[in-house]
Parts: structure tokens; sequence; C-alpha cells
């Protein structure tokens, strides 16, 4: 595999999109971004009525292998307002409401402002409930946001052009550390976006081309199941999901490695096309780890219950605290960027 992929591109895209607020269903400025990046490579892409991103590299080779990653995110709307004039919260996506605590977040307004505030609980202060916080679980009813703005009533919040449905997004605070981790929220699933520009750059610049036409796919509604439902390219005959690889206790997947997911809790993945990314991790030096997430679900598994008739496999790299203040390391990201373009041109 002779190719270089521009290391620096892609984690530099990384952190550009980890900035860029994009909660499922609140995904078009991030969309924006990418569509700017394939611009700035002269690559032509085009928008699902639902809002998705695709994009292709063709081939002489009739043969279509379609790239799936999502841009959207874990977030928030704003459920209710408060008498005391914070606001209450709905997930958008699927998260312990504890790992949101103390997060910095933007309620974005109808009109196209921002109010930032932080998230906390009805009981934040020790000096002031004490012992009481010992035994407070953190559920929708306790967790609220806390606006930055002079208001201590439900008028004032209102006042301000704050209204039920706004869109609550949760900083990223992007971390990349002198050792090479990276530390963020939303790690998940924008590394998987980075990674599929970058390749797109290597093959232009390296005048690569495929064993057969590659579909990218970025959807938009993946943290709530149904992203990939609609919108893959009727030509697909295999799909490659790249996600984040939870690492946990009881977990083979390592921070920095790449992890094949053989089975989530949709079952396994096709087992031909597992094996094919195994024989090319071998064969490229790449240190593949086999893993299997029981709460867990990807586009792969929503394309394949909306119908799809194509084999179907997901890798991605190892992410600690998933849907929470997530971790990684550049390698891991790298090396899945080398497992996937050794897949394009196999």
């Amino acid at each position: 595999m002779n190719s270089n992929i521009d290391k620096k591109y892609m984690i530099d895209t990384l952190i550009e999109l980890l900035n860029i607020p994009s909660p499922t269903g609140f995904t078009h400025k991030a969309v924006d971004f990418a569509e700017s990046k394939l611009k700035e490579l002269a690559i032509k892409s085009r928008r699902t009525k639902k809002g998705a991103l695709v994009w292709q590299l063709k081939s002489k080779n009739k043969k279509q292998k379609t790239i799936a990653s999502h841009i959207d995110t874990l977030g928030a709307v704003v459920k209710e307002i408060k008498d005391n004039g914070r606001l209450k919260l709905s997930q958008l996506g699927s998260y312990d409401w504890a790992t949101i605590e103390g997060a910095e977040a933007k309620v974005h307004l109808y009109d196209g402002r921002i109010i930032t505030g932080t998230v906390v609980n009805e009981k934040q202060s020790l000096h002031v409930f004490g012992p009481e916080l010992d035994a407070l679980k953190r559920t929708a009813k306790v967790i609220e946001l806390r606006l930055d703005a002079k208001t201590n009533a439900e008028d004032m919040t209102k006042d301000l052009g704050i209204e039920v449905g706004n869109i609550v997004s949760f900083d990223s605070n992007a971390v990349l550390t002198k050792n090479g981790f990276i530390k963020a929220r939303h790690l998940d699933n924008k590394a998987a976006v980075a990674i599929c520009l970058a390749l797109t750059k290597a093959v232009l610049e390296d005048r690569l081309e495929p064993t057969a036409t590659i579909n990218f796919y970025v959807s938009n509604y993946e943290e709530v199941g149904h992203g990939a439902a609609t919108g893959i390219p009727k030509e697909t005959d295999e799909l490659l999901c790249i996600d984040m690889a939870a690492v946990g206790e009881g977990q083979a997947s390592k921070e920095d490695k790449v992890t094949l997911c053989v089975k989530d809790s949709s079952g396994p993945y096709d087992y031909s096309l597992n094996q094919k990314l195994r024989d090319l991790a071998k064969a490229n030096n790449i240190d593949l780890k086999n893993d299997v997430y029981p709460f867990y679900g990807s586009d792969a598994s929503a394309a394949w219950r909306a119908g799809g008739d194509f084999k179907a496999a997901l890798i991605g790299p190892g992410v600690d605290a998933s849907h929470a203040y997530e971790r990684s390391h550049q390698d891991a990201i790298i090396e899945t960027a080398k497992l996937v373009l050794a897949y394009m041109l196999a």
C-alpha cells in the first residue's frame, strides 16, 4: 500500500469538526464544513433529502463499496423553562445524565442567536446541600441548564428568546496532548468523518485508483438509530461502517488500536467481509483487535434493518469513556485510516 495519508490534515480536520456543534437534527453547519473541505479537493458532493452527505471516487470496476460514517452527535433540546429560569432538557441520543454534569453548552435560538450555559444539578453546591448530594441520582428530574444570563424566573428566560424545542449542544472541549491523545466530547463519530476526508485527499494526491467505485456516506441521524436507514447508494455491494470502538472492562478494544466489531446488539456482521479485513490488516502490519459490543448499534445495522442487500462490516478507533468526555489516541485514528485505505485498494 504505497500512499501517504496526511496525518496532520486528518487530525486538524477532526479538531475543527469537534468545534462545530452538530447534535442529531442540527447538523447543517458541520455538513457545510465537510462540503467545504471536499470543494477544496475539487470533489462534487450531494445531500440526500434527509440531509446525509454523499460523494464518490470512481473506478473502472463495476463493483461499488460504500464507506459510512456519521457527523451527528449527542445533544439535547429544551424540554421546559423552569420557574427559576433554568432549563430542563430532553436527550438527543443516549447517555447517562451524570456524564454531562459540568458540561459547557450552547442554546441555539430559533432566530440564530446563541446563549451559553452550564449543565448542573438542582443541588450542585456541597456547601448548601451537604450530605444530600451523596444520595442524589443524576436523572432528567434533577439535571438542569444554568444560563449565562441574568435570569431567575420563567418570564425572564422567555424574554431572552429561549423557547421549548431549542437545540442544546454540548461543547466538545477538544484537547490534543503532546503525546498524541485526543480528549473531547463527540469523537463518536467525527473521527470517522475526518478519516474519510483524509482518505479522499490521499487517493487524489497519490493518483490511486480504488479497485471498486467508492461511495462515501456521512449520515446525520445515527445517534437516534435511523441514520443509514435511507440514502445508501443502491448499487452498493459492500458497506464498511466506521464508528468508535468502545474501550472498557471486558473489552478487547484499545485506545491506540483499530478494532473490528464482530457483533453488536443487532447481531453479527458479515463473516466473509470481516475475514477480508482481518487478512488486510495482517498483510499491512496493522494490529487489528476483534471485539463484541452488547449495548451498541451502528449505521451498518440500521441499513440492514431497512432492507439493505449487501455485506456489512464495522470498524473504528478505540475510544475510552464513550458517550461521555471521550479519549482516543491519534495512533488509533491513523491505523483505522490505513485499514480503510487498504480495503479501498484491495
